[in-house]
């Protein structure tokens, strides 16, 4: 099969007055080839449509006559995010297409926001499009049934991979990938990036290893026409600009003439802290803002965050001071300008942070360096020439963590019983364990089953049985206890901070709040606050009329 210029891509295209860029042509017939592979382009230049309607191309031409009410029984097309607060974004922009072209596909996401109800509906069957996380996912894979419900899968898309590749999170993506390409050998997996140094590397990381596992990979460069834009804020009297610190407030008039100049910016900081600090300088120079400046950051309650966004969409605020929790995927058109406070603390962060602004093809991007000490300016001229170089750091993907591989045995189990020999040849093709030797697989094999060594004396950490040559999980209890703790993810103490009355502002550090005591003021959400009490885990609070409080440490 090919993409034909007569496609579902190309209808959908042309519905919308679109010309389809060369590298996404190119990414649909790869699909149609039966290829793998990683696009790596620039962001706002079309990465999602040219993975995705390879997918759409193959089932439209398959079923030119579906009904509306023929909706295909098991999933086609699975979405993994890093982030799940990517996930409703990203289940709208796959959701598109599908509408406009009259597919009676359901798309639908599954993280750890999802519904009870929504979640009981997809455990008996699954939509035909599933975004998702690799910590959902190693959930789904317990099922009994997934297999079963994955049989007609075709497609895997791994967004941001980048933002996976570097941690435990893309070597769990990578077990769980090898998994469904043993069950399914004709699976297409492709990767989206823009910021990556090590191109090579991440394909193989993504497309496993081993000749039979899809040999036929591709590197799709995108190579889009887009303008970026990277200069520096030069304070007016260097020789008074400090030599240190990093919230330093010098610069707040000069970075207000910056923001009243763009129609929409983020304000783009590198610590929860400095956030609050700078959302705060910034509304008490400009009161008249209120309701135009917005916070972000990850300790915020979902609910403010989502209300942020919505606003930045809708061209609603004119700046929102952010962290890294803005970095990703989320399609902002209004946004014109990006500013950096402080070091971007590497290329691919700072060009991934300039994205963000002209996220449209065709559109310049622009971040602005705001140096908060006279050092850093050096570091933006090094910075600025690294990037028009194309030198980007690389992301090394994490080699045979054994912590992960016993885990993931437990969740191959809780799925199917397995024979170790045919799951240690699995586990292999997963460029993070091509090395993995039979002693160390006999390791990981031994702790989960028995706690290995030091702990075999405690019945709880015996977490399989071998039982005609098949390891599984023993008991329910066992099978739930794994469920709740499947993942990577380690988060320190946090405490739920709401006011008085009961609404949520989100999550604090609870060793901060252990040097408050009731009465004691400190700035949170964008808002000045005194704690009240500390009860079952939750700091309640009250609104508080003033300017001297403490900063959160995050």
């Amino acid at each position: 099969m090919s993409a034909s210029p007569e496609s579902a891509a190309h209808r959908f295209f042309a519905q919308r007055g679109w010309n389809a860029f060369p590298f996404q042509e190119e990414v649909w017939q790869a699909y149609a080839d039966g290829a793998s592979g990683l696009v790596h382009a620039a962001t706002g230049t079309g990465k999602t449509l040219a993975a995705y309607l390879g997918a759409v191309n193959e089932w439209a031409a398959a079923y030119p006559d579906a009904a509306a009410d023929d909706e295909p029984e098991g999933l086609t097309v699975l979405w993994i995010t890093p982030l799940r607060a990517l996930a409703a974004d990203t289940e709208g922009a796959l959701r598109e297409p599908v509408e406009a072209l009259g597919l009676p596909w359901r798309v639908e996401r599954r993280t750890g926001d999802t519904s009870a109800s929504v979640r009981k509906r997809q455990k008996e069957q699954l939509p035909t499009v599933l975004v998702t996380t690799p910590e959902s996912l190693s959930l789904l894979l317990t099922r009994p049934r997934f297999r079963e419900q994955t049989a007609d899968l075709r497609l895997v898309v791994c967004d941001e991979w980048h933002e996976l590749l570097g941690s435990k999170r893309g070597t769990q993506t990578e077990l769980a990938l090898a998994r469904l390409r043993d069950w399914h050998p004709h699976l297409r997996t492709w990767g989206l990036s823009a910021t990556l140094g090590n191109l090579e590397q991440a394909l193989a990381a993504l497309c496993g290893v081993g000749e039979e596992k899809g040999s036929d990979r591709r590197l799709v460069q995108g190579h889009v026409e887009k303008e970026l834009v990277i200069d520096s804020l030069i304070p007016a009297e260097m020789e008074r600009f400090p030599w240190a610190g990093h919230i330093v407030l010098k610069l707040v008039p000069e970075v207000l003439e910056v923001l009243s100049e763009a129609s929409s910016t983020l304000l783009f900081v590198n610590s929860r802290a400095q956030a609050e600090r700078w959302y705060q300088a910034l509304l008490h120079a400009k009161p008249e803002w209120a309701g135009a400046l917005a916070l972000h950051h990850g300790s915020l309650s979902r609910a403010a965050r989502r209300f942020v966004e919505k606003g930045l969409k809708e061209g609603r605020l004119r700046a929102v001071v952010c962290t890294s929790s803005l970095d990703l995927g989320v399609d902002f058109p209004p946004v014109d300008r990006v500013l950096q406070l402080g070091s971007p603390k590497g290329i691919a962060r700072l060009l991934q942070r300039a994205g963000r602004s002209g996220h449209r093809p065709g559109v310049p991007s622009r971040a602005t360096v705001i140096p908060t000490h006279a050092f850093e300016l050096v570091e933006a001229a090094a910075a600025r020439e690294a990037a028009a170089a194309g030198r980007i750091e690389p992301r090394r993907p994490v080699e045979q963590p054994l912590d992960l591989l016993a885990q993931h045995l437990i969740t191959c189990a809780l799925g199917e019983p397995f024979d170790p020999d045919t799951l240690y040849a699995e586990i292999r093709t997963a460029y993070a364990y091509r090395d993995l030797s039979r002693e160390a697989f006999g390791w990981a094999l031994d702790f989960a089953a028995t706690g290995g060594p030091a702990l075999h004396a405690y019945d709880d950490f015996r977490r399989l049985v071998l039982h005609d040559g098949r390891y599984a999980v023993p008991t329910d209890a066992v099978a739930r206890r794994h469920r709740m703790n499947v993942g990577t993810v380690v988060g320190g103490g946090q405490v739920q901070v709401q006011y008085v009355r009961g609404q949520k502002l989100g999550l604090i550090d609870e060793g901060f709040l252990s040097r408050l005591d009731p009465g004691d003021t400190f700035f949170f959400a964008g808002k000045a606050l005194e704690l009240v009490r500390v009860r079952d885990m939750v700091a309640q609070v009250k609104r508080a009329k003033t300017r001297q409080a403490r900063v959160p440490s995050f």
